[in-house]
């Protein structure tokens, strides 16, 4: 898309975007509903609808070594650890990488559960996609379970919840340049 021709200011009046031109006229107002909101109200059920529930699980007595071969293979940086259909636990790189690797430990004979993080940090699929963030942002973690009950959801990445405000962020950018060049939707 070429770029704008017009430099112009964009102000948040209330619910309505009132764009100027640089020489301070009026360009035109749009709705908000006619604006893509940058959606860190979003529901985590949003984001895995559109990546799936797909659930990479392994036991807690597996090996460690099984578990980091399953991450390997599905390009995945954790794996919930699941016992008698319950969630009991996440392993995640990072704790092979402070509980094995950095105490010498062998990950062909160390359990999942000697390593899993437990209690393990869980999201409903209510949870809004800024909230989610900040849970991340606190705890210093990459992946949310996404819980119902006790029922396993599906699981979310700091990677997928910063893929969703991309996009939504992108959308915005077309809808304002659109508006802005005159060019229909």
């Amino acid at each position: 898309m070429p770029p704008l021709q017009t430099q112009m200011e964009a102000r948040l009046l209330g619910r309505k975007l009132i764009f100027l031109l640089a020489s301070g006229r009026f360009r035109g107002i749009i709705g908000a509903r006619e604006v893509a909101p940058m959606r860190l109200s979003d529901s985590i059920s949003s984001i895995l609808k559109h990546k799936g529930t797909r659930l990479l699980t392994v036991a807690p007595s597996a090996v460690v070594y099984e578990a980091i071969a399953m991450m390997a293979e599905n390009g995945v940086g954790a794996l919930l650890v699941v016992e008698d259909g319950l969630l009991v636990g996440i392993l995640s790189e990072r704790d092979y990488a402070r509980k094995v690797i950095l105490e010498g430990r062998s990950s062909r004979t160390t359990a999942v559960r000697e390593i899993m993080s437990a209690p393990v940090i869980f999201v409903s699929p209510e949870s809004a996609v800024g909230e989610c963030m900040q849970i991340m942002t606190d705890h210093r973690i990459r992946h949310l379970p996404v819980l119902k009950g006790d029922q396993l959801m599906g699981v979310v990445s700091i990677g997928d919840l910063v893929n969703h405000i991309l996009l939504a962020q992108s959308e915005t950018i077309r809808h304002l340049e659109n508006y802005i060049s005159g060019t229909p939707r």
